[in-house]
């Protein structure tokens, strides 16, 4: 992922780095107050729910901490004196599953990675001790760094019992704890949201900004400090929480194609939530454009697998790359692309394909039967994500293979772009070969009854299906690409 923590064996006399996550905005989607407001309010402790916490949390959530939240943040410690310390730690058991939830969905693969490296990696949080442990381990965390409320006889005091983990006092709290444990700042990472963590990523060797308030955003450009975002695959960038691909379907609606008239239907069977798999048939090369108008409509992200081509042309590949577009380098066999795109099935997002895995040629492109490639059926039995077809017909008249460039001035008779959303495959993750079946069938299933008959091209209609728009004499070339296990 960005600023990808390294993952080499270090040599036995290097020093011994450690990995310091922040929690709120940072390793949660938002404010974990949210939770443990209502867990401390189930055991029976803390004020009733206000509207105006709500406010509060919806102000945290989307600009992060300010001076005067964290100033009443402060002074809330004395607000627990004699609160009994076991019943805190009754609703920090009960918080800590539902705190999961809300984990972003890329942080486990930011603790397996500095997990491979052999470092230790050590919540470091404002929120009291005695709260965020359960969370702690329920994540598989080393090691809590947090403000410590004193407690005599079992109950608080409202008094703090040394640092209180916050800006300066947070950078003192993790000097402390490496210096008790061995590690080495200067090899160590740190991942905050907060301006107010700027010292904290300013001491160790690889400060990290993550999802960052405005003020952040612009130290770390003028600090060098990495900016990722754990709500988005690797490389995909965002500004105000954000992502390219979200102001693109604002652009990618059927009304700014006047060329092209849109017959869409079944969109309401996209997963609104969760992981999905998106395959289609591959006619054109409008069909991304097709189904990204499609896919829009929907509101949901989506990581398309694109050839390696795209990703290394100038300007075009960075913003293939800054969609979350996963690059992949036909017949060479590489695992890499399903393993992308699987982690980013796991951490809950929406990968679309195409099994064919390019556009057909000359008679196989009118074949009735559609053959694709393993990889669809390879990913769903791993990743045990419905797959979902759509099928797409007519994109070949708007942007015809052997066309370089869409026929936009088709505008007083633009031919109809049909696409149907189906339900999932019913897959058995038995044989990769019998599954991809299936997947083809359905997509079949959901093309116009002309598309299940066989037909007999003109010359003109063969040599469209060639990038050169001559027929070419690779009759074995279809035969022989699909189907294919790769």
């Amino acid at each position: 992922m960005a600023a990808t923590p390294d993952r080499s064996d270090p040599a036995p006399d290097a020093p011994r780095g450690a990995a310091f996550f922040d929690l709120d905005r940072t390793l949660l989607r938002g404010a974990s107050g949210r939770v443990y407001g209502e867990a401390l309010r189930r055991v029976g402790l803390g004020p009733r729910r206000t509207a105006i916490e709500d406010v509060v949390f919806g102000i945290f959530d989307t600009i992060g901490e300010t001076l005067p939240a964290m100033f009443i943040t402060r002074q809330g410690v004395r607000a627990t004196k004699g609160w009994p310390r076991a019943k805190v730690r009754e609703a920090a058991e009960w918080a800590a599953p539902h705190l999961v939830e809300i984990l972003q969905p890329w942080a486990h693969q930011l603790f397996d990675e500095h997990r491979a490296a052999g470092r230790p990696m050590v919540m470091a949080t404002t929120t009291p001790f005695d709260l965020v442990e359960p969370l702690a381990e329920a994540l598989g965390l080393d090691g809590v760094i947090a403000t410590r409320y004193e407690a005599v006889d079992g109950k608080f005091t409202g008094r703090v019992d040394g640092h209180y983990v916050w800006g300066r006092g947070k950078l003192e709290a993790v000097a402390d704890w490496a210096e008790d444990h061995g590690v080495d700042l200067d090899a160590s990472y740190a991942y905050s949201d907060s301006y107010y963590d700027q010292h904290l990523l300013g001491a160790v060797g690889h400060g990290v900004a993550v999802n960052p308030d405005p003020r952040l955003a612009l130290l770390a450009i003028a600090k060098g400090w990495p900016q990722i975002h754990l709500d988005a695959p690797p490389g995909v960038p965002k500004f105000l929480g954000v992502e390219p691909q979200q102001v693109l379907f604002q652009l990618v609606r059927s009304e700014f194609f006047p060329y092209v008239r849109f017959d869409i239907d079944g969109v309401d069977l996209l997963p609104k939530e969760g992981p999905a798999l998106i395959v289609g048939n591959h006619r054109s090369y409008f069909d991304p454009i097709a189904v990204g108008v499609l896919l829009a409509k929907a509101g949901r992200p989506v990581r398309f697998l694109g050839k390696k081509e795209v990703f290394d042309a100038p300007v075009v590949g960075e913003f293939a790359k800054a969609m979350g577009g996963i690059r992949v380098e036909r017949g060479s066999g590489s695992d890499e692309p399903l393993a992308a795109a699987e982690e980013a099935l796991a951490a809950g997002e929406v990968v679309a394909l195409m099994p064919q895995g390019t556009i057909p040629r000359g008679q196989a492109f009118f074949d009735p039967e559609l053959k694709g490639r393993w990889g669809a059926a390879q990913l769903a039995k791993a990743s045990k994500a419905p797959v979902i077809p759509i099928g797409v017909w007519g994109t070949e008249h708007v942007w015809p293979r052997s066309s370089k460039l869409p026929h936009v001035w088709n505008v007083l008779s633009p031919p109809t772009v049909r696409l149907r959303v189906g339900r999932p495959v019913d897959l058995k993750y038995r044989s990769p070969a019998r599954d991809t079946e299936r997947i083809m069938d359905a997509l079949v299933d959901l093309l116009p009854a002309e598309a299940r008959n066989a037909y007999e091209p003109s010359e003109e209609e063969l040599a469209s299906t060639y990038p050169s728009g001559r027929i070419e004499t690779d009759g074995d070339h279809e035969a022989e690409r699909r189907p294919g296990t790769d």
